[in-house]
């Protein structure tokens, strides 16, 4: 009878002990409602409107709510090389894809993006602007992030096909590469740290 009590009395202590290693869902993941990182970078546009590269800067963010899905805004405004005064601004939002590999050191993703594109226009004898137009735009692209420590991301690079809608005579395709630095908020269960 005792022996039979012992048994039980073990069985039960190694399942008590042994519950919390098989446990379905980390702590961190049943807690968090989304993660969200955002940063900045340097931009370099090719503006499909003459040969000269644009540079200028953008900033973005990145709030993933469901697992490898969430959604991107950015701003960028590039300029074109003094003395000129042409200029592209975008303000873009849309869906991204992502996949993390070795631990969540890497983060290539996918994105479309959808927003609104303003070009500053320029007499090309006195260089005066002359007209400031916006238009619909879409955006394909990717890229990669990579993990420096639990807050800091890394952008190594960020690639966009801009269609931009009405710009005359047929529209205007942009090709935009940028990189930069982003600081990633609250708790840290997509980048899992060795113990």
């Amino acid at each position: 009878m005792q022996i039979k009590i012992i048994r039980k009395s073990l069985a039960l202590l190694s399942l008590a002990v042994a519950l919390p290693a098989v446990h379905a869902q980390s702590v961190y993941t049943a807690s968090r409602k989304a993660d969200l990182q955002a940063g900045g970078g340097y931009s370099i546009a090719k503006p499909d409107t003459m040969p000269n590269k644009f540079k200028g800067f953008y900033l973005y963010f990145d709030l993933d709510f469901k697992h490898h899905l969430g959604i991107e805004g950015e701003f960028r405004k590039v300029n074109q090389d003094d003395p000129g005064k042409e200029y592209e601004k975008t303000y873009e939002i849309g869906p991204r894809y992502y996949r993390t590999y070795k631990d969540g050191l890497f983060r290539p993703y996918i994105k479309g993006m959808y927003g609104r594109g303003v070009y500053n226009f320029q007499d090309p004898g006195t260089n005066v602007a002359i007209a400031n137009l916006a238009y619909n735009i879409m955006a394909a692209g990717g890229g990669l992030d990579i993990r420096a420590n639990r807050r800091i991301n890394v952008r190594v690079f960020d690639y966009e096909y801009q269609n931009w809608f009405g710009y005359p005579p047929h529209g205007i395709t942009p090709q935009v590469v940028s990189f930069g630095v982003a600081y990633h908020f609250g708790s840290d269960s997509r980048y899992p740290t060795k113990r």
